[in-house]
């Protein structure tokens, strides 16, 4: 199994905790949207480290790539009120920071067109990817393991249900002969 293999978001999530450790958050960071097309700053604190780790990914997915491509890709539309909405690119500033720091970490390079993934950037999402293998396997197993004990829990209430109706209809069955012998008796 590869990076592709894994579902990305949880792939992402754990390169960001592995880039938290490796790079120094700028100071601007608490401050700034991520583009002109969003009302407020983001939720998560760790923000800048998710960024990161999903520009590597991206980068490591669609090859070289560049600050323009990427701002396309982060960007979103712009709520203009009444008018109707337009596409607005994400920040340069953060993506250019964000591969800045990939660059001075060794996980990106410079190439004629944009950057590309080094091997160290290569390594570091493989590995990750192979942690989340096991756990995703595991998951996997955990979800088949319930799912078998509900189908025998299923089946053990059928089979008691079935074993219910047959004692009835055996009781029925006696009782019906019981009254008959009964029957029998008295016009004896």
């Amino acid at each position: 199994m590869g990076i592709f293999d894994v579902p990305t978001a949880m792939l992402i999530e754990e390169v960001a905790k592995e880039l938290k450790n490796k790079i120094k958050q700028p100071d601007f960071i608490d401050y700034v949207k991520t583009g002109s097309h969003k009302e407020r700053t983001p939720n998560n604190p760790d923000w800048f480290f998710v960024r990161n780790a999903s520009v590597l990914y991206q980068i490591y997915r669609n090859g070289a790539s560049g600050t323009e491509s990427l701002r396309s890709y982060y960007g979103g539309r712009k709520n203009r009120g009444v008018k109707p909405e337009k596409k607005r690119k994400a920040s340069g500033k953060i993506i250019r920071v964000c591969l800045q720091s990939l660059e001075k970490e060794g996980l990106l390079k410079k190439e004629k067109k944009g950057r590309i993934v080094t091997g160290k950037g290569e390594k570091l999402l493989y590995s990750k990817a192979k942690e989340l293998e096991k756990i995703v396997a595991e998951q996997e197993r955990k979800k088949a393991q319930e799912k078998q004990e509900r189908l025998t829990k299923i089946m053990n209430n059928k089979k008691k249900a079935e074993q219910k109706a047959d004692a009835e209809r055996i009781h029925k069955k006696k009782e019906a002969e019981h009254e008959q012998r009964r029957t029998e008796a008295k016009k004896a």
